[in-house]
């Protein structure tokens, strides 16, 4: 068999991801006709068809599929041999990838700056995103650790809690609920909620809690963001339910109230996780440690 290489592996997962040549040309800064010689020199290595067009796009063969799985495997543990041997040749530094739910962007970055003070040489990569788009770099191996609100069911994880994650609902100061006390659940019935989008851990946790509860949840919008339903909720386009370290500051400030609803707050966890299979650097192991260690009385103080 002749010798393929690093980089038509890399440019195969490339175009397995996006499902385009075009749109992996433009990622990997390359021409298209760069990345369509990348895919046939493998598949001249192994003699059989890895992708195949689709409409304007393309599709993995069932040898493409069975190829990506192992291509991806292979990527993961070079990517932790190079973090590893990183970690051997100057422990104080290394490369971290650290995914986060958008929800934690309130006290993580200010964790990372006390993590940089103790390990100066250690950087890290942080990727923001909801917790379906986390899960799924956490399952393609793309970064090393996450932080999120719910231990993942999909794929074997090891998970620590670190700190609490109180979730409630709220409204502004000028809704009449405001003022009310022991709201039942069954209250909230009527009521128009501003909620975000499918896949957000907060948007699972409150559909889950107006299920338990046998009660109709009445949206009004979907945003992508907290900062945007803060705003709408102070607006009174309606309620919303939201992690109450994200709003602590507009709360103290009487900008936003905190409805007084029997049964809530829901308190959950944030958890540092990462696969089980993960061979962590001595980088992230440090990052992981200081999480578990420090992040609780930390966080508190500020969010």
């Amino acid at each position: 068999m002749r010798p393929y290489t690093l980089k038509q592996i890399h440019t195969f997962i490339e175009v397995a991801k996006e499902n385009s040549i075009s749109k992996a040309a433009d990622n990997l800064f390359v021409t298209q006709p760069a990345i369509s010689m990348q895919i046939k020199q493998l598949e001249d290595v192994f003699g059989i068809p890895l992708i195949e067009p689709l409409g304007r796009n393309i599709q993995l063969t069932s040898a493409g599929k069975a190829f990506l799985d192992q291509a991806l495997t292979v990527m993961s543990e070079l990517k932790d041999l190079e973090a590893i041997m990183a970690g051997h040749r100057n422990l104080g530094g290394g490369v971290i990838y650290l995914g986060i739910v958008s929800t934690t962007k309130y006290f993580v970055p200010m964790l990372l700056v006390e993590f940089h003070k103790l390990f100066p040489g250690i950087e890290v990569i942080l990727k923001i995103d909801n917790r379906e788009n986390i899960l799924a770099m956490l399952a393609r191996n793309e970064v090393d650790l996450v932080i999120m609100g719910r231990v993942p069911k999909e794929m074997a994880c090891v998970a620590v809690p670190f700190v609490t994650n109180p979730m409630a609902i709220v409204s502004s100061p000028s809704h009449p609920f405001s003022r009310r006390k022991q709201l039942k659940f069954s209250d909230l019935a009527d009521q128009e909620f501003v909620v975000r989008e499918m896949g957000s851990g907060t948007r699972q946790a409150m559909e889950r809690l107006f299920q338990e509860n046998q009660t109709p949840l009445n949206i009004a919008m979907e945003m992508p963001s907290n900062e945007t339903i803060k705003q709408a909720v102070m607006a009174g386009m309606g309620l919303s339910f939201l992690s109450l370290r994200t709003v602590r500051h507009e709360m103290g400030t009487g900008h936003i109230a905190l409805l007084d609803v029997i049964g809530l707050p829901h308190v959950g966890h944030w958890y540092i996780t990462h696969r089980i299979q993960k061979k962590l650097s001595p980088a992230a192991n440090a990052l992981k440690e200081f999480v578990i260690e420090q992040g609780g009385p930390r966080i508190n103080v500020w969010a």
